[in-house]
């Protein structure tokens, strides 16, 4: 029964490894979308987005399965926890490649930000996050999951910086203030990706500390 059990466990972590490399990829290519404004490219990312939906279907599923048909121990018990809540967050960031790449396609005929740059930045910091906290969950690594945490200061910063950028350029062209309202809402889909990752490695260190207490 415990081997049927583990082999259950295995699949689902295999999915949820699987669901991360999805979510990084959307991420990482809308993101080049943007910077190239490459319509076809962020259209293609928003029809990519069901996919992600369903495979937070299928893990939500076999979790289920594991505690309504077996009886984990305690340990196992916060991992299979710590798996549905991950998915909740993992299925947003993946939202959040859709809405990248609606802006892109909404501003394809704007000139490109002056903030630009600053976003590119914010976008690499926020993928770091992403892909450390889905490597904590793999690795199982509590160090990694710290670290996640500790980043995101750095994003927050970065916003606001891009904050101040963006006020400044509408008070020298206010005629581009349409545009640089959508960079800040691309910002902040940015730092809502930072605070997701943060999530990430929560249930990561929940899952692995039976000593860390998380509402669930």
């Amino acid at each position: 029964m415990r081997s049927k059990f583990d082999q259950q466990l295995q699949k689902l972590n295999d999915e949820m490894i699987q669901m991360g490399t999805m979510i990084e990829e959307n991420i990482q290519e809308a993101i080049e979308a943007l910077v190239k404004f490459d319509v076809e490219k962020a259209k293609e990312i928003i029809g990519r987005d069901s996919a992600v939906d369903e495979k937070q279907k299928e893990i939500e599923g076999i979790c289920f399965h594991l505690l309504i048909q077996q009886q984990p121990v305690a340990r196992d018990l916060r991992a299979i926890t710590a798996a549905m809540k991950m998915v909740t967050d993992m299925e947003r960031i993946g939202d959040h490649a859709a809405d990248i790449s609606e802006m892109t396609i909404f501003m394809e005929k704007n000139p490109k930000s002056k903030s630009m740059e600053t976003i590119i930045n914010m976008a690499s910091e926020a993928m770091i996050m992403l892909i450390q906290s889905i490597d904590a969950y793999v690795k199982k690594d509590m160090e990694i999951a710290n670290r996640v945490i500790t980043q995101d200061d750095v994003v927050d910063n970065l916003f606001d910086q891009v904050k101040m950028e963006l006020i400044d350029l509408i008070r020298s062209n206010p005629e581009g203030g349409e545009q640089e309202i959508d960079m800040l809402m691309i910002a902040k889909y940015l730092e809502r990706i930072a605070d997701h990752s943060v999530n990430l490695a929560e249930w990561v260190k929940y899952s692995l500390d039976d000593h860390i207490v998380k509402q669930v």
